[in-house]
C-alpha cells in the first residue's frame, strides 16, 4: 500500500502563500476589526534590522485662540506642531511537524489540505497568543506608568460583575471617543455569564465567513488566555480589554532569506523507514496603537510570549484618547 509523503505534496512556495493569506484573512481577530493588516508593518518585516521606527504628527493642542485687536505693533505668536515615534519590535519565528507518524495517517485522504489547515491554524492560535499577551503589557504599563487612565477596576464594588454597565463605564475612561469602541476580548468564564444571560448574539459578516458573537453589539473574541487570578479568597478577578477598530496592528510575511516552509528528509530515522520534518518560519509583529515598544533585556533574539506581557517593554506615546482601548477588571 502506497503511503502519502510530505515531500509528495508539499510545494514549499505555494504553501508558505497560502498559509500566510489564510493566517492574515480567516482569522477572527482580523474579521472583529481588533487586529488590522498594516502594510508599512508588512514592508519592514523582510527588511534588515530586529525594529523600527514609525514617526507620527502629534494633534494640535488646545491653546485659546488668539482675540485679534487693531494693534500692528501686536504680533500672534504661531504655535507648532510636534511629532512622536512608535517603535515596532519584530519577531522570527519558527515551528516543525514530524511526518513520520502523519503520513500514515493522513494516507489515502488530501494529505495537503489537513496539514495546510492544521498549520494555519497554528499561527493563528499564535497570533492570538502575541496579542493577547501584548494586551496584558499594555495594562502593566498603564498601571504602572499613567495612573492606570485606561482601567476600569470595580473588583472592590458591591455590584462587582461582569455587566453592560460594567462594559459602558470601561469604555467611558475614553471620554468623548467611547463610540470608537467595535469590540471586546474576555475570558470564556466570562462569556458562559453573557450567554446564560442571553446577551450573546450571532453575526455572519459575508458570506461563507464564521458567524462571530457579539455583545451589545461589540465583536466578541472569547481567549482563556485572558488574565485570570484568584482574589484570595472564594474567586477570581478577570480583565477584559474592550477595542476600538485598529486598535492593533500587525504583518505576517514569510522570511526574505530562510524558506517559509521546508521540508527536512531523515532516511535513517525509524531503523531506516525515514521520517519527515515539516519547518514552517514567518516574520510576526503585533504592535498596539498610540505605544512604543522599549527593548530592555531579552532572553533571544525574539520576544517571547511572556517578554510581551512584560510592563517595561511598553510605553504610551499619545494621550489616553488617541489610544482605542480599554480593561475592565470584574468578578
Amino acid at each position: 500500500m502506497a503511503t502519502t509523503q510530505l515531500s509528495d505534496i508539499i510545494v514549499p512556495e505555494a504553501f508558505t502563500a497560502y498559509l500566510v493569506q489564510n493566517a492574515m484573512e480567516k482569522t477572527a481577530l482580523v474579521q472583529s476589526g481588533v487586529l488590522v493588516p498594516n502594510a508599512v508593518i508588512n514592508a519592514q518585516l523582510t527588511a534588515g534590522s530586529d525594529a523600527f521606527s514609525v514617526p507620527f504628527w502629534r494633534d494640535l493642542g488646545n491653546d485659546e485662540a488668539n482675540v485679534v485687536n487693531d494693534d500692528p505693533a501686536s504680533l500672534a505668536s504661531p504655535k507648532k506642531i510636534q511629532t512622536g515615534k512608535q517603535f515596532i519590535r519584530k519577531a522570527f519565528l519558527h515551528q516543525s511537524w514530524s511526518a513520520m507518524n502523519l503520513a500514515s495517517e493522513l494516507a489515502g485522504s488530501d494529505a495537503l489540505a489537513r496539514i495546510q489547515d492544521r498549520a494555519v491554524a497554528y499561527w493563528n492560535r499564535q497570533l492570538q497568543r502575541r496579542l493577547v499577551a501584548t494586551l496584558t503589557g499594555v495594562l502593566a504599563d498603564n498601571v504602572a506608568n499613567d495612573s492606570d487612565d485606561m482601567v476600569l477596576d470595580i473588583t472592590g464594588a458591591t455590584a462587582s460583575a461582569f455587566s453592560p454597565d460594567a462594559v459602558i463605564d470601561a469604555a467611558g475612561t475614553l471620554g468623548d471617543s467611547m463610540d470608537t469602541v467595535t469590540g471586546i476580548a474576555m475570558h470564556s468564564d466570562l462569556y458562559r455569564q453573557a450567554l446564560k444571560a442571553d446577551l450573546i448574539e450571532f453575526i455572519q459578516p459575508s458570506a461563507g465567513s464564521m458567524r462571530m458573537p457579539t455583545y451589545r453589539g461589540l465583536a466578541v473574541i472569547v481567549d482563556d488566555g485572558m488574565p485570570k487570578v484568584s482574589d484570595g479568597a472564594t474567586g477570581f478577578n478577570y480583565t477584559s480589554v474592550l477595542f476600538g477598530a485598529g486598535a492593533v496592528g500587525y504583518g505576517l510575511t514569510a522570511p526574505a532569506i530562510a524558506e517559509g516552509t521546508e521540508v527536512e528528509n531523515i532516511p535513517g530515522a525509524g531503523n531506516g523507514g525515514g521520517q519527515q520534518i515539516l519547518h514552517s518560519r514567518v516574520n510576526l509583529a503585533v504592535h498596539p496603537a498610540g505605544f512604543a515598544w522599549v527593548e530592555g533585556t531579552l532572553a533571544g533574539d525574539s520576544p517571547t510570549i511572556a517578554e510581551l506581557g512584560a510592563a517595561a517593554h511598553w510605553d504610551r506615546v499619545v494621550e489616553r484618547k488617541a489610544v482605542p482601548m480599554a480593561f475592565l477588571v470584574t468578578k
